[in-house]
């Protein structure tokens, strides 16, 4: 036993003097190794780290700061964003290695998870779509009227309804003349006149006589009467008092206007008649489809009457005139109608496909190099001449607006399917896949775009042709860019600073200064510093949410308006004053009518910008600055100012929804602004 106590002894104590060794050993090392490094700087585990990926990657990248409601905001430092006042928060910035143009990289996986698709950027001409509606009405050059071309009385109408189809020469109306008595007493006792004479009459009695034949033949055939009556009342020696009028044309009768027994007088309409073999299409376009039409392009049409079936006609007019209330334009269309299955007062739908050249142009391969009659498109010919139907000289189609048919770059236009661009007002972007790279990346391209065809846009400028664009999933990779902060479709590459819409206007006094208030007297500015004092009541009660207080404010706003005594102001500047006194007042006019937080805040606006017209333009009456606060968000984006004795932000247009959204964008001093 007592060996064994011993030898344990010894090992602990053995232990231990190899620990203080050790001890001994670390000090000395220290100790000697600090005169080498007394003047070294001591570097943190968290510095070594940070140089040894400085050594390896570069420089380390930037930290902006962005809102995540409106990442168009950045800033070099953290702070709160000024469109809506949220807390900014960091996003790494990609200057260090970033190109000009907003990119996206991303794995084949993901690509394939967001269904991304493109298609290459093409030359070729397209085909555009113009739709319209009009209705079928009857063609006004093949109208034939039947008049009364003498007075008297319709004693018969052979043709009784409308709707009945006649030819020409068809007898229409038995009509009762007593003047027609005495013209045909007139030809038979001329007859008998030419018919006594003889052979061997003076020829200037002969002439006479036969003179006064003719003319009692030229007024029958006046009335109406035919050759063939004319002659058998002079042949027959007899006079008839009744007359029968025939259809000079031949179709369909489309309006009855006489009744048997209606006395009627000369050019008194009897019947109208349509000739309805050929009928006219009158169709409204839109403005915006106009770039489309031309004269003479072939239009394709349905009927409800005729399921299935396909009408075509030509365009033979386009109306030079808008109509302001419809904002189309009407557009004429000629259509042949042998089988008579289109009727007067059908509803059609009809479509122009024309072909788009280069810049937009129309080509219609059809007229190419022809000539056309400018008032009948039906008449086509390859030279120059003369129509056939009205013997105008032709045109060549290029004047109407057409383009010539070459096949080269110059006129295929460069074109991209309609999904491939994100359109907003001014803006279209364009999404490129970027060949020969390690992983699929996206390159953002703002393009401008010319007319849309169908489902293609004409591109003018900013793509190549052959480029692959995003077709299926352009949405996605610009929701992408805008969560990083990097330009896109909402946010140009330009970083855009929150601005008001409307700055006031300061108006000088009449012929005063620009400084208009060195002339406006110290109690009238006193004065008026007192109705802006209520005011503040007013907007501290918005900013609250408090209509109760806010409606109470308003009496005391009007009470201190009232003890403005404007006859301290002469000449403009009272003149000045009566005007925004008049807006001043009509918009407490609308504060006592508003019945919610929403009514009483847009009058409340109409104040403010009343307000600060008048401040400006007469003074604040206090060394204290008043500020001019604006708020970008309010009223849907509009923006709305107001006026705050302090630069403390309580937007009264959103109250607590968001109490901090706004910024000071002017000081209203004594002596002057400053902006």
């Amino acid at each position: 036993m007592p060996d064994l106590d011993s030898k344990r002894f010894a090992h602990v104590r053995g232990r231990w003097a190899r620990l203080a060794l050790a001890l001994i050993m670390a000090f000395l090392m220290g100790y000697l190794l600090a005169g080498r490094t007394a003047t070294s700087p001591v570097v943190t585990p968290q510095e070594a780290s940070e140089t040894a990926d400085h050594e390896a990657h570069g420089p380390k990248k930037a930290t902006i700061w962005t809102c995540s409601m409106h990442p168009q905001i950045r800033q070099p430092k953290p702070g709160r964003c000024p469109i809506c006042g949220m807390d900014l928060v960091p996003v790494a910035d990609t200057a260090g290695g970033a190109t000009a143009l907003p990119q996206l990289a991303t794995t084949e996986a993901s690509k394939s998870l967001m269904r991304i698709e493109t298609t290459p950027v093409e030359r070729r001409f397209v085909t555009a779509e113009v739709r319209m509606v009009g209705k079928v009405e009857p063609d006004e050059t093949r109208l034939g009227y039947i008049t009364a071309w003498a007075p008297g009385r319709i004693d018969r109408m052979f043709v009784d309804y409308t709707g009945i189809e006649v030819r020409q020469g068809d007898h229409m109306v038995s009509l009762y003349s007593p003047e027609l008595l005495s013209a045909q007493e007139e030809l038979r006792r001329a007859a008998e006149s030419v018919a006594s004479l003889r052979s061997g009459a003076p020829e200037v009695l002969r002439h006479t006589a036969e003179s006064t034949l003719e003319a009692a033949r030229s007024k029958l055939r006046r009335w109406g009467l035919t050759d063939a009556q004319v002659q058998a009342a002079e042949r027959s020696g007899t006079v008839s008092d009744h007359i029968t009028i025939y259809a000079p044309v031949g179709g369909t009768v489309i309006e009855r206007n006489g009744r048997e027994g209606m006395y009627v007088e000369v050019g008194t309409m009897v019947y109208a008649i349509a000739d309805l073999s050929t009928v006219w299409l009158k169709l409204q376009a839109y403005e915006s489809d106009l770039t489309w039409i031309r004269y003479g392009q072939t239009v394709t049409f349905t009927v409800e009457a005729c399921p299935g079936r396909m009408f075509e006609g030509r365009i033979a007019f386009i109306d030079p005139m808008l109509d302001e209330m419809t904002r189309t334009v009407m557009v004429r269309v000629n259509v042949p109608n042998p089988d008579g299955l289109l009727k007067p007062g059908m509803f059609v739908r009809a479509v122009v496909k024309p072909n788009v050249a280069a810049g937009g142009r129309v080509m219609d391969p059809d007229l190419a190099g022809k000539w056309i009659c400018p008032m009948h498109p039906e008449v086509v010919k390859e030279g120059p001449g003369t129509c056939d139907v009205c013997g105008m000289a032709l045109v060549r189609a290029e004047k109407l607006g057409y383009a010539s048919a070459v096949a080269d770059d110059s006129a295929t236009p460069l074109v991209i399917p309609v999904s491939a661009a994100l359109v907003t007002g001014k803006r279209a972007v364009v999404y490129v896949e970027l060949p020969d790279t390690e992983r699929p990346t996206f390159e953002g391209r703002e393009v401008v775009l010319g007319p849309r065809a169908g489902d293609h846009y004409i591109v003018e400028s900013g793509l190549q042709e052959g480029e692959e664009v995003v077709t299926q999933g352009n949405f996605k990779i610009d929701s992408a860019l805008q969560i990083l902060a990097k330009p896109s479709m909402m946010n140009p590459a330009e970083p855009i600073e929150p601005k008001p819409d409307a700055e006031p206007v300061y108006r000088p006094v009449g012929d005063q200064p620009a400084d208009a208030r060195a002339v406006i007297p110290d109690a009238f500015q006193k004065q008026l510093r007192a109705v802006l004092d209520r005011y503040f009541a007013l907007q501290a009660a918005l900013a609250a949410d408090n209509l109760a207080e806010a409606r109470a404010s308003v009496a005391p706003i009007r009470e201190a308006l009232a003890t403005a005594d404007m006859t301290l102001l002469k000449g403009e500047t009272h003149m000045a004053w009566m005007k925004d006194l008049e807006t001043v007042n009509a918009a407490l006019k609308q504060l006592d009518d508003a019945k919610d937080l929403a009514a009483t805040r847009t009058a409340f606006a109409a104040l403010s910008q009343s307000l600060i017209a008048s401040a400006k333009g007469f003074g604040i009456g206090s060394a204290q600055p008043v500020y001019r606060l604006h708020c970008p968000m309010a009223f849907n984006g509009k923006g709305a100012d107001w006026l705050k004795a302090t630069q403390e932000v309580r937007n009264p247009y959103f109250g607590a929804q968001m109490p901090q959204c706004g910024s000071v964008e002017e000081t209203l001093h004594g002596g002057g602004t400053a902006p």
